[in-house]
């Protein structure tokens, strides 16, 4: 709203004029509709549908405000809910979207995907952490819905790759050599739990998940004894 200017006696008797900001919070508000009735023109008072105008502007003012008060205090409790909720997800095994896999020990690790429809033909690419091409599979005749294919961990001269994170890529065709739109997904068991800029982070293995692409939370399989 625009506020006129409020003319007002100085501590020396002068007369001076301010003007108040167009942007006012409730207190500054209230203060100045005060001062506006203390310095009205007895033989021209505000009218009264001015003045009445003013009071709902500032009711409005102030449900507007306690509002904004209201929803920062229930993002905080929010924020405080999910992440008590996240560290329940420590030693859960999870599945979300990405293509991230963790080679250990040189033990086979599974390269999951999803195609939206069936698939002529089916091109597993793996890389290094820094992007260099370790090895590629080509699966034909593939059905439509999640697959798996196992890496055993060798890359494309039969040599054992050495323990860290990689990254695969899947390619597909139709039956017509259109390109397929491939869904990838990563799986781990969560160690940890971080928060980065707001966003909630799953730590499993090397790796870190943002916990709105998870798609599925399984209890972790007990270990052997």
């Amino acid at each position: 709203m625009t506020v006129s200017a409020v003319s007002s006696v100085s501590d020396s008797g002068s007369a001076s004029t301010t003007k108040a900001s167009s942007s006012l919070d409730k207190d500054a508000f209230l203060k100045l509709l005060t001062t506006q009735l203390q310095n009205q023109d007895p033989l021209n008072p505000t009218d009264s549908t001015e003045f009445t105008a003013q009071l709902a502007q500032f009711s409005s003012l102030e449900q507007l405000s306690n509002i904004n008060e209201t929803l920062s205090t229930l993002n905080l409790y929010q924020a405080s809910i999910n992440n008590a909720q996240a560290v329940g997800f420590i030693g859960k095994d999870i599945v979300a979207n990405g293509n991230s896999i963790e080679m250990a020990n040189g033990q086979p690790v599974s390269c999951d995907y999803e195609l939206p429809a069936a698939a002529k033909s089916v091109v597993v690419t793996i890389y290094d952490a820094t992007g260099n091409f370790v090895r590629d599979y080509e699966t034909t005749a593939v059905a439509a819905g999640k697959q798996s294919l196992t890496w055993d961990g060798k890359d494309r001269n039969g040599n054992t790759v050495a323990d860290g994170t990689y990254t695969f890529e899947v390619q597909a065709v139709d039956q017509k050599n259109a390109k397929l739109d491939v869904t990838t997904f990563s799986k781990g068991t969560v160690t940890g739990v971080t928060f980065e800029d707001g966003i909630t982070y799953l730590i499993t293995g090397k790796n870190k998940t943002a916990i709105g692409n998870v798609t599925q939370v399984t209890q972790a399989a007990a270990s052997a004894t």
